[in-house]
């Protein structure tokens, strides 16, 4: 919530919100997803195997994106205007859906490793809030940049908020192995990745100081490294 904020709050500077958030995306996807997928699915997969299904993940969101979304007819502009305009919001909420999926992930994380003991439970949640924090910023961002307005974006972000919360007490009701966890975030670090390389990178840097975007860019990635090394 508090990363989502200071997005709605700097809105006249988005794109160097942008720049950030691309490199946030691309660095968790880097730094934490498939890191901590090869750890939970190295033992029975192949790191090929678990490098396989990122690339999987990244090809499925390219083909929703430019076949589903966006496979419409582009002719007749303004018979077709609202259908496009719905069609772009739909993109953005894909992707605010996305994060949220992942923020209940992470909270699938946090449960499954307090049932090991307590001390992995506390060092996986600090992990979780280290980069929940660019969540936040992120689902702002996808449903902003996406045509949506900031009120439709704050409600996105109350559900990219919630998701960990509801995760944790999912994991009462059920148990994901080690092993499908790993998969499903490998998965998700193919979204992450295009969503940062495809949609965030070149928006940010569209008719915008190159410097600064670029800047932010790898400050974002800097600052997500930083913070996900020393929680885990």
């Amino acid at each position: 919530m508090l990363g989502g904020a200071l997005a709605l709050k700097l809105r006249n500077k988005l794109y160097l919100i942008l720049g950030f958030s691309a490199g946030a995306v691309v660095a968790v996807a880097f730094f934490d997803l498939m890191p901590e997928a090869l750890t939970l699915a190295g033992q029975t997969h192949q790191s090929s195997t678990i490098i396989s299904f990122v690339a999987l993940g990244f090809l499925l969101y390219l083909f929703l994106d430019r076949v589903i979304l966006l496979g419409h007819s582009h002719g007749h502009e303004a018979e077709h205007a609202h259908e496009e305009e719905a069609g772009v919001e739909a993109r953005g909420a894909v992707r605010a859906a996305s994060l949220s999926i992942h923020s209940f992930l992470d909270g699938v994380g946090i449960g499954l490793a307090f049932q090991v003991n307590a001390a992995v439970g506390l060092v996986v949640a600090a992990a979780v809030l280290a980069h929940d924090f660019s969540d936040g910023i992120n689902t702002v961002n996808v449903v902003v940049r996406y045509g949506g307005e900031y009120k439709r974006a704050l409600k996105w972000l109350v559900v990219d908020a919630a998701a960990p919360v509801v995760g944790v007490l999912a994991t009462f009701l059920f148990s994901v192995s080690e092993d499908a966890l790993g998969l499903l975030l490998a998965i998700f670090a193919g979204f992450f990745l295009y969503i940062g390389a495809s949609d965030l990178i070149p928006e940010s840097h569209h008719q915008h100081p190159k410097f600064l975007t670029t800047f932010m860019t790898l400050l974002g990635a800097l600052i997500l490294y930083i913070a996900i090394h020393f929680a885990v």
